[in-house]
């Protein structure tokens, strides 16, 4: 929803989300999945960026086929309502399929699925997050139009992802220009700040699994935070 004229930007309230780096491996290099945002879209205009979005409240009741994997799962709940780490993961799911129609499940019926999940059940699966590391957490600093705390999740696409990896032809018209962009080459688009940051840490990343740690970037009118969940002192306060 549009912010109101009324209401200033510092107060627009901080919305739980989910993003998604699907990465696949093509001829010795890992390529990243990103598309390009609207210009007349309200967050990042015409930025490329990862699949993702805010959390629904229906993500929340959504039956996942597999259990999110640790130590991803008790990071999560870190500073967090229990049953958000369930819809971080949903969300995740449903952002991806709906931005890149691409497919994060295990085979299944799923008669009763939720108003939003519909066309994901009308593929024949159930949402299985078991694939999903959560690797970055972030906060949209004060000033902008929305903002997001927004929890980052890799994917290995080459295995996880069900179908063919160029098909986005059930994606929305959210974004454009999907594409899968050479690590190397990525910083050539024009990105958000903070997905650079992001971009950076997956970059210097070999493996697919859940880091020793979790950076979090939290930003205030006052302070600028860097810091790492799981036990490590703040890198930069």
């Amino acid at each position: 929803m549009p912010q109101s004229a009324q209401t200033p930007a510092r107060d627009v309230p901080i919305r739980d989300a989910a993003t998604v780096i699907a990465l696949r491996a093509r001829k010795g290099q890992r390529e990243v999945l990103m598309g390009q945002r609207g210009a007349k879209a309200a967050f990042m205009p015409m930025k490329f960026v990862f699949p993702g979005g805010a959390v629904d409240p229906e993500d929340a009741e959504v039956p996942l086929a597999a259990p999110l994997p640790q130590p991803c799962a008790r990071r999560l709940a870190e500073n967090a309502r229990p049953e958000l780490v369930p819809a971080l993961a949903a969300a995740a799911i449903r952002e991806l399929w709906e931005e890149t129609g691409l497919v994060l499940g295990r085979p299944g019926a799923w008669p009763d699925a939720p108003a939003d999940w519909q066309g994901f059940a009308a593929t024949g699966h159930r949402p299985d997050p078991s694939a999903l590391r959560f690797v970055f957490r972030a906060v949209t600093p004060p000033g902008r139009p929305r903002r997001f705390d927004a929890r980052f999740f890799t994917l290995d696409a080459d295995t996880a992802i069900r179908g063919d990896l160029e098909d986005f032809s059930a994606a929305c018209d959210e974004l454009s220009h999907l594409q899968w962009i050479p690590l190397p080459e990525v910083r050539a688009f024009d990105l958000p700040f903070i997905t650079e940051v992001v971009l950076a840490e997956i970059a210097a990343s070999e493996t697919g699994e859940a880091p020793a740690s979790v950076p979090y970037f939290a930003q205030d009118e006052e302070e600028q935070l860097f810091r790492r969940l799981g036990g490590r002192s703040p890198l930069v306060s």
